[in-house]
């Protein structure tokens, strides 16, 4: 059996999808490491490739410091405060290692 990564839910081993929150639970992640200089023009390319379910922002020393849970409508006025809060950690971070979370 697997288990859900948002609700905890114990799941047959063929579900494609939560049975209890709706979840996809086929996902994989990607990693980068990148200068906070960048961070932000990053983020946005992420979104755009589309396919995202979960951003991750951690420091050089692993510290989570944001998750951008991302879904369908996350454009626009919705993405503007996420915006000024990557701003906040590009000033004080150096280097920045993003955490993707994408559906198959």
């Amino acid at each position: 059996m697997k288990i859900c990564k948002k609700c905890g839910a114990e799941l047959l081993d063929e579900a494609k999808f939560c049975h209890i929150c709706g979840s996809p639970t086929e996902t994989k992640e990607e990693e980068f490491v990148i200068d906070s200089e960048n961070l932000i023009e990053k983020i946005k390319e992420i979104i755009h490739e589309g396919n995202v379910t979960k951003i991750t922002i951690k420091d050089e020393k692993d510290k989570v410091l944001l998750e951008i849970p991302v879904t369908v409508g996350f454009i626009g006025v919705l993405l503007a405060p996420w915006l000024a809060a990557l701003g906040t950690i590009a000033a004080l971070a150096a280097r920045c290692k993003i955490i993707v979370e994408k559906k198959e």
